[in-house]
């Protein structure tokens, strides 16, 4: 049995396995990277819901994880050499989990770092612009007169999706016939931006401006590991 006593989280978040990955998280575009990846590699795990809207990951519990209070965060009881091993930071989690599972990133050193710089790219540029989108559009930005803020950060999305859909011209997936942490990293950030977020209109996405994004969106939401990681764990 494992011993994660020396975590304070698992006093706010009991596991009743202990000997799983623990998934401090919600269904965000950030929080279902670790959802679906987990989902994908089969890797046994225990989700537990911290619910951003009522700051539950502000509170000290979280923050003694994650001191940056934002979800997704884990612990592995079975980390490198077999010790506990928290983390944060859904791209670095990622890379934890195919590095541990030996899935979804090569092993070819060349493909490799190809494919940690498109987990970059979406955690740099994807997720920061897009979010700003969400947040002008349809949350507490909207209300806001001056409209430049919004205007700027819906041109640079539609940069971005060109920059995507200009990768992916002739390739099934972002690193060609590969479906990588890349595709993983990016998925729930387009959906987000053009259903949650309320944005398919203002940034021109549709089959025909976005057509290789758009063609690639649909193969990724067609995955079973897909369609169950969107919704883990999911607010009740």
């Amino acid at each position: 049995m494992s011993n994660l006593s020396s975590f304070p989280i698992t006093m706010r978040w009991p596991a009743q396995h202990p000997d799983r990955i623990q998934l401090y998280s919600l269904n965000t575009p950030n929080g279902v990277k670790v959802s679906i990846m987990l989902e994908e590699t089969g890797q046994p795990y225990e989700p537990h819901l911290v619910d951003i809207m009522k700051d539950e990951s502000h509170t000290p519990a979280f923050l003694s994880l994650n001191p940056n209070g934002k979800i997704p965060a884990i612990i592995d009881p079975a980390g490198p050499g077999g010790r506990p091993l928290g983390l944060f930071e859904s791209g670095a989690i990622l890379l934890y989990l195919a590095d541990k599972t030996g899935k979804f990133i090569s092993a070819d050193p060349i493909q490799r770092w190809e494919t940690i710089q498109w987990v970059f790219f979406q955690m740099a540029s994807i997720g920061p612009m897009f979010g700003q989108v969400g947040f002008f559009n349809k949350f507490a930005g909207k209300e806001i007169a001056d409209k430049r803020p919004l205007e700027r950060y819906v041109a640079e999305s539609k940069r971005l999706l060109g920059v995507l859909d200009t990768r992916l011209d002739g390739r099934s997936w972002i690193m060609g016939d590969d479906y990588t942490i890349a595709d993983i990293a990016t998925i729930g950030w387009v959906r987000n931006l053009i259903t949650f977020y309320e944005a398919r209109e203002l940034v021109g996405y549709d089959s025909d401006s976005f057509a290789n994004v758009a063609a690639w969106l649909d193969r990724g939401l067609a995955r079973p590991a897909v369609q169950r990681g969107l919704e883990i764990p999911k607010r009740g």
